[in-house]
């Protein structure tokens, strides 16, 4: 196998063969550690002061960097950069988990605490899926580095995730709810002006007529929208909720 075609994912030329990898030995021994170090750092840097479990989250961010910046330099040196779109669709985060990508970097930079929360809100589910029943990443015999790259950033997601509740940096509070709401505004527009405006992604959340999740749930786009609408209401609802009630009982 020669490394460029390793690094640019060209399965055509790799004894590749597309397999049924979920939930297979790859796919449990990944999440095992990644459940692990997220017990094992929170109990560790339980009593650690701020810098100290900063220093655990920019080693995240740092994973997500050479990832982020390895895969664009594998995409342009294998197709080139072609108009302005071409490079757009290379260069920004287009789907729900690479946007989520950006929110831990973004976050951690600037250290506020809405940040944090909404990075936690849109990326826990994004990881949550993808654990669940991953499409990508555990799908060939042989890892390419497209394999690789879908796994590692959606375990650093679903790490960085969880660590900024275990490390008191997401705190959920009905009171500072307004902050949250626009962040989560902002990047609303963000997808929005993705999908309508740059046309770089057709639908990043999934809640588009004929998406995946729709038809597996097989049902009518009009019923799927009412659902999805109370599905978030309800699983962002349950950070603040959640808090609350833990906050009382400590009380």
């Amino acid at each position: 196998m020669k490394f460029l075609d390793w690094f640019h994912s060209n399965y055509a030329n790799v004894s590749s063969e597309p397999i049924k990898g979920q939930w297979g030995l790859l796919h449990i021994t990944v999440l095992v550690l990644v459940i692990a170090f997220i017990v094992a750092s929170s109990i560790l840097l339980k009593s650690k002061d701020r810098k100290t479990k900063r220093i655990v989250l920019w080693v995240m961010v740092g994973i997500l960097l050479i990832f982020g910046i390895a895969r664009r330099i594998a995409n342009f040196t294998k197709n080139g950069f072609g108009g302005v779109q071409d490079v757009l669709h290379t260069l920004l985060p287009r789907p729900g988990c690479a946007i989520s990508c950006w929110l831990i970097i973004i976050s951690v930079i600037a250290d506020k605490k809405f940040l944090y929360n909404i990075t936690v809100i849109l990326g826990m589910i994004s990881a949550v899926i993808f654990f669940a029943y991953p499409g990508v990443g555990f799908n060939h015999s042989i890892l390419l580095f497209e394999n690789v790259y879908s796994i590692v950033t959606h375990a650093v997601i679903l790490s960085a995730c969880v660590c900024f509740i275990t490390y008191g940096f997401a705190k959920f509070e009905y009171e500072n709810i307004l902050k949250d709401g626009i962040c989560f505004l902002c990047v609303a527009l963000y997808v929005v002006i993705e999908m309508f405006v740059l046309k770089i992604e057709p639908d990043p959340f999934y809640f588009m007529a004929g998406n995946d999740v729709e038809e597996i749930l097989g049902m009518a786009h009009n019923l799927y929208v009412v659902l999805y609408v109370i599905f978030m209401a309800v699983y962002i609802n349950a950070y603040y909720l959640i808090s609350k009630f833990c906050k009382k009982k400590k009380a």
